[in-house]
């Protein structure tokens, strides 16, 4: 298996994708790696992700841009990018990602794969964004997750049936529940149950056939399932710029600052804009309330649900290079539109997935999201493996693979 490069590993590099981090080899194993290995997962190499993490593609400052296995012109999401085109082209069944803002969900999506960010504290998280003497690596405390990105929902159960269960290092780790993971990836009945879908939030821009395939799969629990479907939204207002200033609020702004004077000419120049803007107090405050509003709106809207179903990104895989589209479906958006599914989970800290849901005409991955109620990662595997069961995606592979495999 392969590890984020922002995730912690003694021995072997850990760059964060910024050269400030060039030559940084880590103390020790976060607590996942630590797992991981204790257990004889073989770590074949770090995986390319954003600098930082603070970008939602694959390229950074150090490293050449990772491209995405089913079109190589294409982004493969991230920031976890490396991780997702790792997986996807069979360079082994498992990879280590963190999702701070989707960034496990996003490329699993764009790759044709299953991931899943479980509950906030599920997976505990030590050195990474708990560890004050690393700039950069020391953000995202209360939104960052570690998730594992797979071809089949089994596989991603594997790795959680290792990594989950509380550490005194990380104050915010769940407590051991004695779940058994591997048990909640065969497929269930889930006829029956209450599923909420909501196709844009209300406010998002949404590509077409992205629109289309998602809503394909959503017809998959209603009629191959038994669910009970109903079209809804939480009502929450847009919290883009909410999560800018959580991001800002939870890192280290003066070390960063420090960093930017050293290397800033060198840096991503989105990062650099970020952690240079005159933030005031009122703006970090109020993001802390727009978060307040989303978790206390869904936290409503899901007594009425078991699931919450979305596409998981608003377009399919674009052209690498740039931080997102400027129009979806006609509409000129902000760069970061396309990711209007993925952050509220992360404000929330409730279990989400992505399925593969289909493929556009031109043969590129389409996902589906499904949210679950506080804690309930349990019932998101079963309905995953029951999503997986009713449309199974495992033998597709992108067409660079299958000439490989050709080849010999």
């Amino acid at each position: 298996m392969s590890i984020k490069d922002l995730i912690f590993t003694s021995g072997i590099l850990t760059t964060s994708g910024s050269v400030a981090y060039r030559d940084f080899v880590a103390e020790e194993d976060d607590v996942a790696v630590e797992r991981l290995r204790a257990a004889g997962a073989i770590i074949i190499g770090k995986t390319n992700a954003a600098e930082f993490g603070y970008s939602a593609t694959g390229h950074n400052p150090l490293f050449e841009t990772t491209r995405n296995p089913w079109n190589l012109a294409m982004t493969s999401g991230g920031s976890s990018a490396g991780a997702g085109a790792a997986v996807a082209i069979g360079a082994g069944p498992l990879a280590l990602g963190s999702d701070g803002g989707g960034s496990v969900r996003i490329p699993a999506s764009h790759c044709g794969l299953y991931g899943i960010k479980p509950s906030f504290g599920r997976i505990p998280l030590y050195p990474g964004a708990r560890d004050e003497r690393y700039p950069g690596a020391s953000g995202w405390e209360s939104i960052e997750c570690y998730g594992p990105l797979a071809r089949t929902v089994t596989d991603a159960a594997l790795m959680l049936s290792v990594v989950a269960g509380p550490d005194p290092r990380d104050r915010h780790s769940l407590p051991n529940e004695g779940i058994d993971w591997l048990k909640c990836a065969r497929p269930v009945e889930l006829r029956g149950k209450r599923v909420a879908y909501s196709p844009d939030w209300g406010y998002a821009a949404v590509d077409p056939e992205v629109a289309t395939i998602a809503r394909d799969a959503v017809r998959v629990f209603e009629r191959d399932l038994g669910c009970v479907v109903e079209e809804a939204n939480p009502g929450w207002d847009n919290p883009a710029a909410a999560f800018a200033a959580i991001m800002v609020a939870e890192t280290d702004l003066r070390g960063m600052r420090r960093m930017i004077a050293q290397h800033g000419g060198e840096m991503s120049s989105h990062l650099v804009d970020l952690m240079s803007r005159p933030w005031t107090a009122e703006e970090l405050t109020d993001a802390n309330i727009a978060r307040k509003a989303v978790v206390n709106k869904m936290w409503r809207f899901m007594e009425r649900f078991d699931f919450l179903l979305t596409p998981t990104l608003c377009v399919p895989p674009f052209p690498i290079l740039i931080q997102g589209p400027d129009k979806i479906a006609g509409r000129y958006v902000r760069p970061e539109s396309w990711l209007a599914f993925t952050i509220p989970a992360n404000f929330t800290g409730q279990p989400a997935a992505t399925v593969p849901a289909g493929w556009t005409a031109s043969g590129l991955p389409v996902g589906l999201q499904i949210i679950g109620r506080h804690l309930d990662d349990p019932k998101v595997l079963r309905a995953s493996a029951a999503f997986e069961a009713a449309r199974p995606w495992a033998h597709k592979w992108p067409p660079l693979v299958e000439r490989l495999r050709s080849a010999r």
